[in-house]
């Protein structure tokens, strides 16, 4: 019996991330007789997904955490791996930070090697001249470039090579998200939340994801109605100050944390408005998702206008607008009376079945190409 394509996909760590999540809704729907996912990590604690994907015959393999000062070593490990490990494919979902892994699979003579852009620009930090350093730098041991949407490309590759870019849809299983007005009302009870208006963010607790700001808004929201609650899931580094903040505002009555969730399809059946105030994004997984699930998105102008796949279904405020502005735009929107959208994110292109027909097409293709 023949056996499958092993490729390599490339992450930090495997927890609820977006590109983690979106690499997770092709896996699962992947033809595991044609093509089986390996992945490589760099973190040791364990991932939320690693069981998941032990169990449909992925291996796992950790190399230690990309540090500058360390290079040496960390260089050294990637090439002990490959002493022991041969993939036709390699599939990279950290950027810039894979170059050394990239550099070693082109000294390897792997047929496919594969940058995948899953997002925007983050602004200027400390990390920026590095990572501009490493993007460059990463260019000539890559030879496929797939990407998001065209923003998150552009960033990544530069405009000549976004062109080039292959665009790996951040689909979704939709029918695990068109609305259902039972299990609306279950969820809801759940999550006592029958009588109230629900929010929900669903994102990790860093700088991009705007949470303070997010918090502010709907302070300014509670002042004009305090029957509504805002779920908030995900973790981070952020999370405790953010809770902290809540506290300092009286609120914690109104603002849930309720931390990783595998079950965001089903949270999503109980929310009303989702807010997503994020200061950048490629193009989020997790907007895909609350779109599918028919509630009212408000978002920031700092997310790609592509990402708006139900136009009549998201509102769009400006970063540089006040919490009081937000609030008080969102406040004014007319009752909105959730339905199921499932037919229009199909029609969209962002639905896994047929999206992972396309994906594995490409990979098909690919390796003929290359090998």
């Amino acid at each position: 019996m023949q056996q499958p394509i092993r490729i390599l996909q490339l992450f930090t760590i495997l927890n609820r991330g977006g590109a983690e999540t979106n690499v997770m809704n092709y896996y699962r729907k992947l033809d595991r007789t044609k093509f089986q996912f390996d992945f490589i990590v760099h973190r040791q604690e364990k991932g939320a997904y690693e069981d998941e994907i032990t169990s449909l015959g992925g291996k796992i393999y950790r190399l230690p955490a990309f540090n500058p000062l360390k290079i040496k070593n960390y260089k050294k490990q990637i090439a002990l791996f490959f002493n022991q490990h041969s993939y036709p494919i390699i599939h990279g979902n950290c950027s810039e930070l894979g170059i050394y892994i990239y550099q070693e699979a082109k000294k390897r003579k792997t047929p496919v090697v594969i940058a995948h852009a899953h997002n925007a620009t983050d602004g200027w930090n400390l990390k920026t001249p590095f990572r501009w350093y490493y993007k460059k730098r990463m260019l000539p041991f890559i030879n496929t470039y797939f990407t998001c949407g065209d923003e998150a490309a552009l960033w990544l590759f530069g405009a000549k090579n976004a062109q080039k870019s292959f665009t790996m849809p951040n689909a979704i299983d939709s029918s695990l998200f068109a609305f259902n007005t039972e299990k609306a009302l279950a969820m809801k009870q759940k999550l006592d939340a029958v009588s109230t208006k629900n929010f929900i963010h669903v994102g990790r607790f860093n700088k991009q994801k705007n949470h303070e700001f997010l918090i502010a808004v709907f302070y300014e929201l509670l002042k004009l109605d305090s029957n509504q609650k805002l779920f908030l899931v995900g973790e981070g580094e952020l999370k405790q100050a953010i809770e902290t903040k809540v506290a300092q505002l009286g609120i914690s009555n109104n603002v849930i944390f309720l931390g990783l969730r595998s079950d965001v399809n089903e949270l999503l059946q109980a929310m009303d408005v989702y807010l997503f105030p994020s200061l950048f994004e490629g193009l989020p997984v997790s907007l895909v998702e609350a779109q599918a699930s028919g509630i009212h998105c408000f978002i920031s102008d700092g997310i790609p206008k592509e990402a708006i796949l139900i136009p009549e279904n998201v509102t769009v405020i400006a970063l540089k607008q006040t919490a009081v502005a937000w609030a008080n735009k969102i406040n004014l929107q007319p009752t909105f009376d959730k339905k199921n959208v499932m037919q229009a994110i199909i029609d969209k292109g962002y639905d896994i079945n047929k999206n992972i027909k396309i994906l594995e097409a490409k990979y098909s293709e690919l390796l003929q190409k290359n090998q």
